[in-house]
């Protein structure tokens, strides 16, 4: 293990995150010549939920099982019924060839944090129990924008296991005010006051 900037990380895992951001960066370049960052920016945010939503296409992205072959016409048939533009289908088919694809979520969030870069914005990961609807959403875009100071690009995740509340991390601060968290917390009190 080497210690590298923040947090101590071994050398592959920053080499992983090396290579998903030079693939996120290159894709950063093609689609802003192509004035199309906000275009592919939803595309990688919806395969991200695609991801998160089915254990199969997570299988499908990380197997080392199926030829390049293989994988290339299962990512095309998934982007093409997606309705994923173009270049992020080419991007896909490119990274499928190179045998990358188990690189995909760190290349989903490195595009994502240049885009948010390039605008002045800072990214909040909020991870909730339940989807939040566009009232709550405005009101937490609301709250994160003062408690911030700055423009927020709100990435929300849902994850069933947090009951209630939620989670919030923007750069290296996090708030878990979920209600596992909580419980946690209860059941640590009460066996050290029993």
């Amino acid at each position: 293990m080497r210690r590298l900037g923040t947090g101590s990380v071994g050398i592959r895992e920053y080499r992983r995150f090396r290579l998903a951001e030079r693939y996120a960066l290159a894709l950063f370049d093609l689609a802003d010549e192509r004035h199309a960052l906000d275009e592919v920016a939803g595309d990688l945010r919806e395969l991200r939920a695609m991801v998160l939503a089915s254990p199969d296409f997570s299988r499908l992205l990380r197997s080392p099982v199926l030829s390049r072959d293989e994988q290339g016409k299962a990512i095309a048939a998934i982007g093409e019924q997606a309705g994923l533009s173009q270049l992020t289908r080419d991007f896909l088919g490119v990274v499928a060839r190179n045998r990358r694809l188990f690189e995909i979520p760190g290349m989903i969030t490195a595009y994502l944090a240049q885009l948010a870069e390039r605008r002045g914005e800072v990214t909040a990961e909020v991870t909730v129990a339940q989807p939040l609807d566009e009232t709550r959403m405005a009101a937490l875009n609301e709250q994160l924008r003062r408690a911030v100071g700055a423009r927020v690009t709100v990435d929300v995740k849902v994850n069933p296991a947090l009951l209630g509340g939620m989670i919030v991390k923007v750069g290296s601060r996090m708030v878990d005010a979920s209600l596992n968290s909580r419980l946690q917390r209860l059941r640590l009190a009460m066996r050290s006051a029993g």
